[in-house]
């Protein structure tokens, strides 16, 4: 039997233990960085299987596969763990919902963890086709700044490694089960957070001579924003600028003294997020100035884009191909204004990050990431895990 028939035939005798982990993980969410009993449930299943794993941080662990062909070649394989900060909805999870309050798998990364499970237990069945190292990267905190990759690359021990190339996939219910999509080149936008309080004069509603209305300097700013990218950004660059939260009054006869806005921010280059953060500040300082108030603007950079490499990126495709016929792959024409923190490792790295589809509606798995109905058709195991495991033969 060849090597693909092999990989295939070993995710469909995992495929039940993959869609079990990975309802277990859902059922034990954890957020950022207090990934303490996932990273154990992911350890022992390592020492399971004989693999060593090293924890370079607090939670997460990376486990490493020595192969029977000795080279000098690293290939990395990465699974995020982590969970959100919400609650979860969704009848067709009924039977897995999360056991802890305020946390919820509601984008994916319970699917990742359980997939890269799957895809150590192939590649230890095929240890003596393995050139080279695999390091399995069980990486914490995606979800939240400043990334759980950027601190993992920030101890060294990857660049210790010499990694020659690293993969990374996501769950995606705007893709049927089957199929993968992939774009080379920029892939996935950087996303920045921006915190802003215009300070005005609060009074009574009836005499709003009296005061200066932080709401009203709001509002302007918010519509002013909006031609930020309009009219400040070349237009053949891909750009959002997105207040998604308003805090502000106390009573509708009040006029308050603050109001406080947090958006985002998305980007491809340094040289755009530059232009934005300068343009932000410059309406501001205009529009408050005008009516007396002040602001505060905190600007924070968040991930890298994810930019994937054209050498990594045609080995996806090849072994896509290899593995499920020319129909399996969807080439992205223009990339995602989503956010990942993978970034990060390319900025070290060749790499490759893809979609791999996940979205049906028998499994009620359409919604959109951090949707609190987000579910995972069970399929995507099926196309998941003998790609990635592809990969170290590949890659």
């Amino acid at each position: 039997m060849d090597l693909t028939k092999k990989i295939k035939q070993l995710t469909e005798e995992l495929h039940n233990e993959m869609i079990s982990n990975r309802r277990h993980l859902h059922q034990y969410p954890e957020v950022s960085y207090k990934e303490f009993k996932t990273t154990a449930f992911i350890k022992s299943k390592l020492d399971e299987l004989g693999i060593p794993y090293k924890s370079p941080l607090e939670t997460g662990c990376i486990g490493i596969i020595n192969g029977d062909k000795k080279s000098d070649r690293v290939i990395a394989l990465r699974a995020d763990i982590d969970a959100l900060a919400m609650t979860e909805e969704g009848s067709f999870k009924k039977d897995f919902f999360s056991k802890n309050e305020g946390a919820a798998h509601c984008c994916g990364h319970d699917a990742h963890t359980s997939n890269l499970l799957g895809v150590a237990k192939i590649l230890m069945e095929l240890k003596s086709e393995i050139e080279g190292t695999v390091l399995l990267v069980f990486q914490p905190g995606e979800e939240k700044l400043p990334g759980g990759g950027k601190l993992l690359c920030d101890t060294g021990f990857l660049q210790s490694k010499k990694v020659a190339s690293i993969y990374g996939l996501h769950t995606s219910p705007s893709h049927k089960p089957g199929t993968i999509a992939i774009k080379s080149g920029e892939f996935m936008a950087s996303p920045d957070e921006i915190d802003i309080e215009i300070i005005g004069k609060g009074g009574h509603a009836a005499r709003a001579h009296e005061a200066i209305d932080p709401i009203v300097i709001a509002s302007q700013f918010i519509a002013a924003a909006q031609t930020i990218v309009s009219r400040s950004v070349d237009p053949t660059e891909s750009a959002v600028v997105t207040i998604g939260k308003i805090e502000g009054g106390t009573a509708h006869n009040i006029i308050p003294e603050k109001v406080r806005m947090h958006g985002t921010v998305r980007t491809f280059s340094n040289g755009t997020k530059d232009l934005i953060e300068q343009r932000l500040h410059g309406l501001l300082k205009g529009i408050t100035e005008a009516h007396g108030a002040n602001y505060t603007l905190k600007y924070r950079r968040g991930y890298p884009a994810v930019v994937n490499t054209e050498n990594e990126t045609v080995k996806v495709i090849e072994a896509s191909k290899n593995l499920f016929g020319e129909n399996s792959i969807l080439e992205i024409e223009r990339p995602s204004m989503a956010g990942e923190d993978f970034g990060f490792y390319q900025e070290i790295f060749p790499g490759a990050f893809f979609f791999v589809g996940s979205g049906s509606d028998e499994s009620e798995s359409t919604y959109v990431w951090h949707h609190p109905k987000y579910n995972v058709d069970d399929r995507f195991f099926l196309t998941a895990a003998p790609l990635m495991a592809s990969l170290v033969f590949n890659g």
